[in-house]
């Protein structure tokens, strides 16, 4: 289905727009998976970015009493160039708006960046607990950083703690920097470009960390949504432990000594836990959804130590 001549005169209400773009986004098979997860909820996202109408977080739906409002032809035009992008170029909703949303929270966002949805948020909302046991975090690092949205989330519920963003992209710190200024955090966060912990200084009570972890296979039967994010911030090699590796070897180096590291593998877990077979992972309990988030702390990492540098290449 593509958008017909006629559809600007024949469309003329919001709830005629959202039946519209619920019909042409079910046409062109989408993929929804980065922040809403139906054509309608597309729509209404779409809807309200181009008419300034407010909505609650992750796609909620903005007043009805709306629904019924006549639009005009610079409104119209506006919301079917929004549909297009959408459906066409089968571009996720977030990068059209520039906005996706982590712990309840508004992000900016762009296609230097991937869309917030770690299942990390989970774990930041409920501070860490039960599984850091530590003292109240003084030091935070939010590695591979993106958009800054775990270590921006973590900064305003662990209030005070001093927080580092690190990213290997340039672009994504300018996302992340971007972020901090809205969020008035300035004071409490730092930025450091860096691949992994090779610019990364000092010891850490948490590191939180969304690193590349998509295996070969999974990065070449993406939906086309997916094409649109920076492969440099998913890609990690056949198994997708390219960089989850270099980490577990690296990170009890940059941690406290009750220090944790929480780390996302997604579907890489099971080639995780194939490689050490003996090593009991602890996998954090994610009851809102989403798998493959790990955490272990200085001393399992220690422990983990000789079997990372006896079965993985440096």
């Amino acid at each position: 289905m593509e958008i017909p001549q006629n559809a600007v005169d024949e469309l003329s209400s919001i709830r005629d727009f959202l039946r519209f773009g619920v019909t042409l986004f079910e046409s062109h098979d989408l993929f929804y998976g980065h922040g809403t997860s139906s054509a309608l909820e597309d729509a209404r996202v779409l809807i309200a970015h181009a008419l300034h109408l407010p909505l609650s977080f992750n796609g909620g739906v903005f007043d009805e009493t709306f629904f019924d409002a006549k639009l005009l032809a610079a409104e119209k035009e506006t919301i079917l160039e929004l549909f297009e992008r959408r459906a066409i170029e089968k571009i996720p909703v977030p990068y059209i708006t520039n906005q996706a949303w982590f712990c309840d929270l508004p992000f900016y966002v762009n296609e230097d960046v991937l869309i917030p949805r770690s299942p990390i948020a989970q774990l930041i909302k409920d501070k860490c607990k039960p599984y850091y046991y530590g003292p109240e975090p003084t030091e935070i690092l939010d590695l591979c950083t993106g958009s800054g949205c775990i270590g921006i989330s973590a900064a305003l519920y662990f209030e005070g703690a001093a927080v580092v963003l690190s990213d290997i992209s340039d672009k994504a710190l300018t996302v992340a920097r971007k972020n901090v200024k809205h969020y008035e955090l300035e004071d409490q966060m730092t930025l450091v470009q860096s691949d992994l912990f090779k610019s990364i200084q000092g010891a850490f009570d948490i590191i939180l960390t969304n690193p590349p972890y998509v295996d070969a296979e999974d990065l070449a039967d993406m939906p086309d949504e997916y094409h649109h994010e920076p492969d440099i911030a998913l890609a990690s090699g056949v198994l997708g432990l390219d960089h989850p590796l270099k980490i577990l070897r690296q990170a009890h180096g940059f941690l406290k000594e009750t220090g944790m590291l929480i780390m996302e593998v997604g579907n890489s877990a099971g080639h995780l836990a194939a490689i050490f077979p003996e090593f009991d992972f602890h996998w954090v309990q994610l009851n809102e959804g989403g798998h493959g988030v790990l955490a272990i702390s200085k001393l399992e990492l220690e422990a983990l130590l000789p079997l990372v540098e006896s079965r993985v290449s440096p």
